[in-house]
Formats: C-alpha cells, sequence, structure tokens
C-alpha cells in the first residue's frame, strides 16, 4: 500500500526526521511512502510567483514568510543521503510544482536530469487567485469561470509532458463551490488528457482533513469513473504534512476507487 503525497518541509532535512516518516508508515501498513516539498521552499522557484503576490497581499505575506527557505541542493543531498540508507518500506522523493503555463520552460530546466524519483503537477492559482488559502477569498467572484480556468489549466498541466502526475485534481472544491454547469466534458478532457501522457492522479486526503465540513474525501465520483474509463492509475495519499498524518485515511480512499463503476 502506497501514500503518494507526503511533505517533509516541518522539520530539518536530516534522516532522523525522514524516519519519522516511515515509523509512522510501519505502523499503519504502508509499504511505500513518496515523500516531497513543495517548490516554492526553494529560492530558485521564486520568480515563478511574482504574478499572484502582486494580485493579493495576503499571497504576498504568506510567500514572504513560508517560502525561500532552502536551496534545491539542499534537499538533492538529502536525498542522496537517504537513498545509502535501508529503511523497512520504501521511500521515493520527488516535488510538487504549483503549474502555471508560462513557466513550463523554467520548470523543465529545474527539474530535469536532477534525479528525482517523481513530479506532481498542481493547480493553486487560477489566473493569480490562491483559492485554496481562504475560504473567504471566495466572495464576489464568477465561480463558474474559475472552474472553467481550473481546468483548462488542468489539462495544460497533464499535456506539457513535465510531470508523472497530477495533485489532487478536483481541489477547487476545497470550500464547497460548485459551479452551475455539469463538470463531466472537463472530467472527460483531463481524464483523456492524462491518459495521452501516461500520468496519475492523485487520490488525496488533504482536502477533507482541512475542511472536512465542505470537502468530500477524494476525488468526486463521477472524476473517479472517467479516470478509470481513460485507464488513469490512481494513487492515494495523505497529503500529510506531518508524520502524524502518513496513512491518513488510505485505505478508503482505496476502497472508494475500487467500489467505482466504469
Amino acid at each position: 500500500m502506497t501514500d503518494g503525497h507526503i511533505h517533509i518541509e516541518r522539520g530539518p532535512y536530516t534522516l532522523e526526521w525522514i524516519g519519522q516518516f516511515v515509523e509512522k508508515a510501519v505502523e499503519v501498513g504502508i509499504d511505500e511512502i513518496r515523500l516531497l516539498e513543495h517548490n516554492y521552499i526553494f529560492e530558485e522557484f521564486a520568480p515563478m510567483y511574482d504574478s499572484v503576490r502582486a494580485y493579493s497581499e495576503y499571497v504576498d505575506a504568506w510567500f514572504r514568510r513560508s517560502a525561500g527557505a532552502h536551496q534545491l541542493a539542499e534537499y538533492l543531498d538529502l536525498i542522496e543521503q537517504a537513498r545509502s540508507r535501508r529503511f523497512p518500506v520504501t521511500v521515493k522523493f520527488g516535488l510538487e510544482i504549483c503549474y502555471f503555463k508560462e513557466f513550463e520552460p523554467f520548470i523543465s530546466a529545474l527539474t530535469k536530469d536532477k534525479g528525482f524519483d517523481f513530479l506532481i503537477g498542481s493547480i493553486h492559482f487560477v489566473d493569480d487567485f490562491a483559492f485554496d488559502h481562504k475560504a473567504g477569498h471566495w466572495t464576489g467572484l464568477d465561480v463558474d469561470q474559475i472552474y472553467r480556468r481550473y481546468f483548462e489549466d488542468s489539462v495544460s498541466l497533464a499535456e506539457s509532458g513535465i510531470f508523472d502526475g497530477i495533485g489532487h485534481p478536483d481541489a477547487i472544491k476545497l470550500f464547497g463551490h460548485k459551479p452551475s454547469y455539469s463538470l463531466l466534458d472537463c472530467y472527460e478532457s483531463l481524464a483523456q488528457a492524462l491518459s495521452d501522457s501516461k500520468m496519475y492522479a492523485d487520490q488525496n486526503s488533504g482536502a477533507a482533513r482541512r475542511c472536512p465540513e465542505t470537502a468530500s474525501l477524494g476525488m468526486d465520483q463521477e472524476l473517479l469513473r472517467m479516470l478509470k474509463k481513460k485507464n488513469v492509475d490512481i494513487i492515494s495519499s495523505s497529503d500529510a504534512h506531518c508524520p502524524e498524518d502518513v496513512g491518513y485515511k488510505i485505505r478508503e480512499l482505496n476502497d472508494l476507487a475500487a467500489g467505482v463503476c466504469m
């Protein structure tokens, strides 16, 4: 059983810190963990965020508080150290990268041939709007338009050829906002693009853990159905940011995916 999306950003870059995630995985019956960092953690990726910072004072303050804590070389060094250690579970290392279409060449240049086991591309901003930070930021916005652009960007992400998987593909629903139209065509377009690119989809419990009153567990059932119809691999994940959350509802996520009929 795999937990495919685990962040290590809240601790030091040491084997002891990695070991805490491994210990929790063993405790809950996980035999593979995929550890990663948000790309904004690294100084090298800072230029990608100029536009979203200019759009929102809130995001600018968040970025100044949270971003640029490390250089990419520090993380790569940690990965090499970990690969020299024998763990009781399989440990893989990657990045979760905020997708901006205009930065595709920039992303490729920073990540190509660096030795990552996987790269996840995720949509966290729609036309510079940070849709998953605070529910109140949605006030007065056009929900239908945000959803359209979200899935257009998701398809572009899948078509980019950069990533191995797409992170939490319908995280746009985090705060309970729904468009006035059916999303079936959006789901089909995304599923087809992921299939064509041989990418997997991240069946993620993080939104439900963050916002249990508004976010359902994992992906929408119709999206899951379309992904399975297009033979897209689905990998469940906790989106843990601390060792205690490793494996959070992984079995339930796997059951939800397995129970969907095409």
